[in-house]
Order: C-alpha cells, then sequence, then structure tokens
C-alpha cells in the first residue's frame, strides 16, 4: 500500500495583471456579493492561459491550471518546465506560503521550504540566532536545535561568521546556511527552488548529496525544481513536467526530461527570420538553426560539449569578398566572442554557412546569437536580439558524486564551412 505524505486536488492559482488599485475593491466586493448568494466566483471563467509571448484579453491569469499529482514518503520529486511554467507558484502553495485560488493541498508532517535566498531569515539576527529561530518555526524544541548545531554550522561552512547579523552576508553564505537549516533539523518534507544555483559548485554538489541522504536513509520526501536536467536526473526517482501552468504529465525522470526537451527543441533552436524588409538587400539570412555534432537540434548546449551554429542565407546579385559573422553576446547585449567567415566570391543562390565549435569554453547561463552578413567592410545584413542560447552545466558522475564543469569566457574561432544548397 502507498504511504501518501503529500497530495495536490485540482489545484489551480489565478492572478490579476496590472497594478493594484480601485478595481481590485470593485472586484472583491463583485466575489462576495456572488459568494453571499452561493454562486460561483465570476472571475474564474475569464481567466486566460498563462502564456507570456502572447498578448492576451484579460487581466487575469491562471498560473496553475487544475494541478493534480501524489508524492510518496522517502520519494524525490523533480519539477521541471520553462520559466514562468508555474514551478515557484506550485512550491509556494505547497508550502503554504499562498493559498490556490481553488484545490486543496494535503500533507503529512513538517514542511520545510528554501524558495528564495534569505526566505525565512531576519537580517538583525545572527546566523545562530536565525538557527534557533528557523527551528521553532519547524516545531522543534531548543535542546533538539542544540543538539543539531554544530552539524548545521559545519555543512554550511559558515563557521567564522556564524554570530555576525545576516544582512552581512552574502547570498551564497545566506542559502549554504539556509539549506543547512533545512536539511538537518530533520523536516518531513523538504522544498528547493533553484536557490541551490546561488552556491558555488562545491556546494552544490554538497547539497545534492545530502538531500540524496535524507531521502534514502532517512525516508523524507524531497521537492526539488532546477533547470540543470543532470542534477534532475541524477537525484529525482520520478518528476513532473509544467507548461503555461498546466499539468502536461509525471513519470520516470528519463522519460519526463526527454518530452521537456523535445518540447524545448521545437521552440528554441530553429529560427526563421523575416525576410520581407531584406529581399530586396545584396544577401540576406533567412534561418538558423543550432545542432549538436549529428544534426541533431539543441535547445540546450553542454558546456564542454561540441555545437554548431547554420545560418542560412540568399544571395541576390553576385558578391566579392562577402563574410558571414556571429556573435554571442550576454543577455545585456554585450559581446562575450565572434567568430567570422574568410572573404567569399559566391554568385545568385542559396547558401548555409556552418560554424563548428569543437569545445565550449563558455560559462554556463543565457545568451544570444547575432548575425551579421558583409561586403567586406561595409554590413548588408545584420540580425540581434532573435536568437537565445542557452550554456548548460555538463555534469558527470563518479563515484556517486557530482561534479559541475564551469570555465571561463573565450574568444575560441570557429570552424566555418560554405554549402551551396
Amino acid at each position: 500500500m502507498k504511504d501518501i505524505i503529500l497530495k495536490a486536488e485540482n489545484i489551480s492559482k489565478q492572478y490579476r495583471l496590472g497594478q493594484v488599485g480601485t478595481g481590485t475593491l470593485s472586484h472583491d466586493l463583485n466575489r462576495w456579493w456572488h459568494q453571499l448568494r452561493g454562486k460561483e466566483d465570476p472571475y474564474l471563467k475569464i481567466g486566460e492561459v498563462n502564456d507570456r509571448s502572447t498578448k492576451g484579453e484579460s487581466d487575469y491569469v491562471w498560473a496553475l491550471q487544475d494541478i493534480n499529482f501524489e508524492v510518496e514518503r522517502g520519494e524525490v520529486l523533480g519539477i521541471i518546465g520553462k520559466n514562468g511554467a508555474g514551478k515557484s507558484t506550485l512550491l509556494k502553495i505547497l508550502s503554504k506560503v499562498t493559498a490556490p485560488t481553488t484545490g486543496s493541498i494535503k500533507s503529512r508532517g513538517r514542511i520545510a521550504s528554501l524558495l528564495e535566498v534569505g526566505t525565512g531569515f531576519n537580517g538583525e539576527m545572527t546566523g545562530r540566532e536565525n538557527i534557533y529561530l528557523n527551528g521553532a518555526i519547524l516545531g522543534m524544541t531548543k535542546k533538539e536545535i542544540a543538539s543539531k548545531l554544530d552539524e548545521i554550522i559545519e555543512f554550511s561552512g559558515c563557521e567564522r561568521y556564524i554570530d555576525t547579523p545576516v544582512k552581512r552576508y552574502s547570498s551564497g553564505m545566506t542559502v549554504r546556511l539556509a539549506f543547512a537549516v533545512a536539511a538537518f533539523l530533520e523536516p518531513e518534507i523538504l522544498v528547493v527552488d533553484e536557490v541551490l544555483a546561488v552556491g558555488d559548485a562545491e556546494f552544490q554538489k554538497k547539497a545534492i548529496g545530502k538531500m540524496q541522504d535524507i531521502s534514502r536513509s532517512g525516508g523524507r520526501t524531497v521537492l526539488f525544481v532546477s533547470h540543470n536536467m543532470a542534477a534532475i536526473q541524477k537525484l529525482c526517482t520520478k518528476c513532473i513536467l509544467l507548461q503555461n501552468g498546466r499539468f502536461i504529465m509525471q513519470g520516470k525522470t528519463e522519460d519526463v526530461i526527454q518530452c521537456y526537451l523535445d518540447q524545448s527543441k521545437e521552440n528554441n533552436s530553429e529560427y526563421f527570420f523575416n525576410t520581407e524588409k531584406s529581399s530586396n538587400k545584396k544577401a540576406f539570412a533567412t534561418s538558423l538553426r543550432i545542432e549538436d555534432i549529428e544534426g541533431n537540434l539543441m535547445s540546450e548546449v553542454p558546456v564542454g560539449k561540441t555545437w554548431r551554429v547554420k545560418v542560412d542565407f540568399t544571395v541576390n546579385e553576385e558578391i566579392n569578398n562577402l563574410i558571414v559573422a556571429i556573435g554571442v553576446t550576454d543577455v545585456h547585449d554585450y559581446p562575450i566572442a565572434t567568430t567570422w567567415s574568410l572573404p567569399q566570391n559566391l554568385e545568385n543562390g542559396k547558401y548555409t554557412v556552418v560554424f563548428t565549435e569543437e569545445f565550449i569554453n563558455y560559462n554556463s547561463g543565457n545568451y544570444k546569437v547575432v548575425v551579421g552578413i558583409s561586403e567586406g567592410v561595409h554590413s548588408i545584413d545584420y540580425i540581434d536580439n532573435k536568437v537565445s542560447l542557452l550554456f548548460s552545466d555538463v555534469i558527470e558522475m563518479q563515484d556517486d558524486s557530482v561534479i559541475n564543469h564551469k570555465s571561463g569566457l573565450i574568444n575560441n574561432q570557429m570552424r566555418v564551412e560554405f554549402e551551396r544548397v
């Protein structure tokens, strides 16, 4: 018989967009009037799916809609999905930070949450005092907390600063201490949302190892949200996939991750550019693909692996000294690296240029790709702010441990090849 420790039934969460003003009061009065007459909330019918890429007609959106799942005792459940899928909202509801609009949560035992850096900490109190404060919130006695105090301090690596006010801690130190408190004070359910990404590679390795220990030997349940698929695969026994606030699937971790990656490939790996304004140029780019060495689309490019960018372009009239370049920028458009082809003499027609890099030396994170076509030093076509790029950490499993590979930014030249279509 299943030992269910957490159950979500028909969970939905609706938010109102825009600034809160006098209109909110009229809506609240309308809700109260419908409730008084025993009728349904009128605004539950007008909410729209939470898709950030489209302009909606309603002021209400569903951050979550009709979410149902069960979690067994000792299970490590991964919750994955794109930004805006509803992962953090779901964890806030499970942690009882916010209430669902409809539905209910049934749980047995204490829930400890790591939702944001510093959540539950008082900045004016010392690290030691915050340990006792959080323990008391979890319902533990002073004696129980004191028995775990040395382990918490040692695991966090903040011993030198433990009697210093938390407001003077860095974000990394704060999350180290917060995770140590949540893990060692033995809650039945531990909820972790992305915050481990603030810590360095060494701490992430320790934290993931600790979550494995508390689920395997302690029989406690962990809910883990991360965009690091290797960490999800290493740690989680089951997974849930969310998209635009809706439940897509639940099942084995490998199956759910594959569905998520296939979903991302369709949306984030191939781009078609608007050529209406470019068609009268001597040459213009028409599309771009991000691939692995075998030609498969990649939504996330693992650091340290081979990748390539294919740019399709059209030449309207014969060009001498045509150069195609791609650049990688950060999300603020700060240039990181640029690679360009040797000058080519091309006739009219359609072409593909392939940029290949054998070993990526970028930090993990979000970037952009820009494309430029020039005749010598004179620009012909330029496309920016169209192509997003995600470099993800490569995590290798060795002796049941997790190692993150990151490196500094290096302006590597890629191999460039032209093809006539």
